[in-house]
This record gives structure tokens, sequence and C-alpha cells, in this order.
């Protein structure tokens, strides 16, 4: 700015000599030559004007390049420092959930909690219940791979499955040896410090996150319920297309209706916080499968005290997104009917990520069809282990 207003000085300096000049010029030629001088001073004041302009216009761009190039700094330093915060933000939110689940009891809740964290891709939480050894088997007969083909997807694809449930009301009951003597026998479930029960799914949906949080350091973590049939290697492919895409939040997007009548399945006691009765549900993916990044699931670990709980969990998952910057990604994908629906696709070229029947929030009577589904529907069993990741 100082050279530019420098050089526009000497201009009005050049121009005041070059105007005194021809008053001089002027006054000592013949009367014959002053039409020549006239059009002689007229040309340079043309031309002192252009460079007058000239300099305003530089002084001009050069100003708004500075600006624009001070914003730019700041904005990638903004940018620099919001990175920061949210590496920092996971490391706590890490730190956190192990120290908590370390204080449960004064042990860890799974074995696992006491390893410093491992890097995956995915974790996969299939949600499940104590009455439920017969969904888990035909999950395991199925979709999930077995003993060291699972650790194997987990050490050369970063894909980790584990069933997810909780405890029982009563310490050290049946149930929970039940749960104890198979997961000896399988090393495939991820215990939650939680209650078990119904309608403590959302709760359950917070702690799976939190507690996967700090055990896992992956790219996505999807929640599963046990009745859903998955194709592992095309669940892997859709995720990945995201991966760069920051607090990300992918499902089958819906807004269901928000049902004040108390005798109805899925009626939400907090039914006025949504406005008029009749009114919809925010868009929120459907609870059967979702997927959120990593950035979202520290999100969950850091505030989970104080979330609020809906009646259901899918509603309560998206509420926790609301006024955030979250990418929501519609995948239909995740949401194919059973057979011929995910047949005709598949043979289309269009593998689905997951099969289930809306009329059952799964897959109707899945212990004895879920072997159909993945016979007619599934991808092949080497498609997860070629799966570009």
């Amino acid at each position: 700015e100082r050279e530019i207003a420098f050089r526009c000085g000497l201009v009005q300096v050049f121009s005041s000599a070059v105007s005194a000049r021809a008053c001089v010029v002027s006054f000592w030629t013949a009367p014959d030559t002053s039409n020549h001088i006239m059009s002689q001073r007229r040309r340079q004041d043309r031309e002192l004007q252009l460079i007058s302009e000239d300099c305003n216009t530089k002084r001009k761009h050069g100003e708004d390049k500075d600006i624009m190039g001070e914003v730019t700094k700041t904005h990638e330093a903004i940018q620099l420092l919001d990175k920061s915060i949210s590496t920092l933000q996971m490391e706590l939110a890490a730190k956190r959930s192990t120290l908590e689940l370390l204080r449960a009891g004064g042990s860890p809740v799974t074995s696992e909690t006491s390893q410093p964290r491992k890097k995956a891709f995915v974790v996969i939480g299939v949600n499940t219940a104590f009455s439920s050894r017969k969904r888990r088997d035909s999950v395991r007969e199925t979709w999930m791979p077995q003993g060291a083909k699972l650790q194997q997807l987990e050490d050369q694809k970063g894909i980790v499955i584990r069933f997810t449930i909780g405890h029982s009301a009563t310490s050290n009951s049946i149930l929970d040896k039940a749960i104890d003597s198979e997961d000896a026998q399988h090393r495939d479930f991820l215990r939650l410090d939680h209650v078990e029960g119904y309608h403590e799914l959302s709760a359950k949906t917070k702690i799976f996150f939190s507690t996967a949080v700090g055990i896992w350091d992956a790219d996505f973590y999807v929640k599963v319920d046990d009745d859903v049939h998955v194709n592992l290697g095309m669940l892997a492919t859709t995720l990945a297309r995201h991966k760069s895409k920051p607090r990300t939040y992918i499902g089958c997007m819906k807004s269901g209706p928000v049902l004040a009548d108390k005798n109805v399945k899925y009626h939400e006691p907090e039914y006025w916080k949504f406005g008029e009765e009749g009114n919809k549900y925010f868009r929120h993916a459907t609870g059967q499968i979702y997927a959120i990044s990593k950035d979202l699931a520290t999100y969950i670990s850091i505030n989970q005290p104080i979330l609020h709980k809906f009646a259901n969990e899918d509603v309560s998952l998206g509420s926790w997104f609301i006024g955030l910057e979250v990418n929501h990604i519609d995948e239909r994908n995740m949401c194919c009917g059973t057979p011929p629906d995910c047949e005709w696709k598949g043979q289309a070229g269009n593998v689905c990520v997951a099969s289930f029947d809306w009329s059952c929030s799964g897959i109707c009577k899945s212990v004895e069809r879920i072997k159909e589904v993945h016979a007619r529907c599934g991808e092949g069993d080497s498609a997860v282990w070629s799966a570009l990741i």
C-alpha cells in the first residue's frame, strides 16, 4: 500500500510538472503552433488520467487481495484449531470411557478395556437380549464369522463384530452366568455396564457407543439388531464412500408420526414436545441398523450424562444430533426387504447392505428364515475380504 501511494504520488507530481511545462511552452511558442501544443497537452492529460485511475484500481485490488489473504489464513487457522480440539476431545472421551468402565465394580467390564485402544475401520454392535440365544446362533450360522475368522476379519480388515448386552437387575444371576458361558465359548460379546430392559434401549445405545469408543479407535460405529441380515462386504464398501466426510449419520432416514395413544406400540409419552397432536418426528435413521462416524460417537460419549432419552431408541439418537452440523445420509440399501426384494436387487447388481421386514421391525421369524435370506440375498462369504476400505 505504501508503495502504491508513493507511485501515485509521483504521478501527481509528474502531472503537475507536465502541466507547468505545457504552460511555459505555450507562453514562449509562436501563435501558429498553439493548436499543436494544446493537442499534445490534452493527450498528456489523458495519459496521466489513465495512469492515475490505474493506480487507484491497483490500490483497491491490492487492498482486496490483502484482505482475502488474511481471511483465508484466519479460516485455515480456525480449521486447524477445530481439528486439534476435536482430536483432544476424542482422546479425552476415550480415557473417560475407559476409566468409567474400570470403576464399575473395581474391574473392567470386559477384558479388552485393560488394553490400549485398537485401531479399527468399523465396530459393529449387534444388539441382543438374554432371551435371544437362538437369534444369536442364527446370526453366527449366516452372516457373522466365527472363531478364528472373526479375529482374522478384525486383524486384516479392521471390522469388529460383537453382540452387545448388559447385565440383569440381580447381580450375578443365572441370566448373567448363561451369557458368561456363551461368551467363553464364542468370544463375541461386548458386555455393557447397563441393566437390560426393553424400555432401556435408548440408554443402552448411549452406553454402547461410549464403551466402543473407549476400546476401539474406529472410523465408524454401527448398531444393528440381531434379527437383521447384513452383507458385511457391502456395508464396509458403503461406509468407505463416506470416510472423508465429518460428522456422518448413515441409515434409512424416516419421519414417522408421534404416537400419543398410550395403548399403541411405540407410544411416545413426551409427544407434547413435538408440537400439536398428529405431528411427525424429525428425520432420523430407522433403528434396525445405522452407522455414525467417530466424531459423533465421541460426542455421545462426552455428553452421555445430559443426552435426553425418548421412548424410542432411534428417535433418541436422531434427537442428539439436532442442532449439530451433521451429514444425514439416506442410504436405502440399508433397509431392503427380505426375498424376493433383496434377491431382485442383487440380481440387478445392487446388492443390499441389510434386509428385514418392516412389518416385524426385523426379519419375521428370523430364527427360521434368516438362513433362507442369507442363501438368496447374501453377497457370498468372500465379498467382505475383497471389499475396498
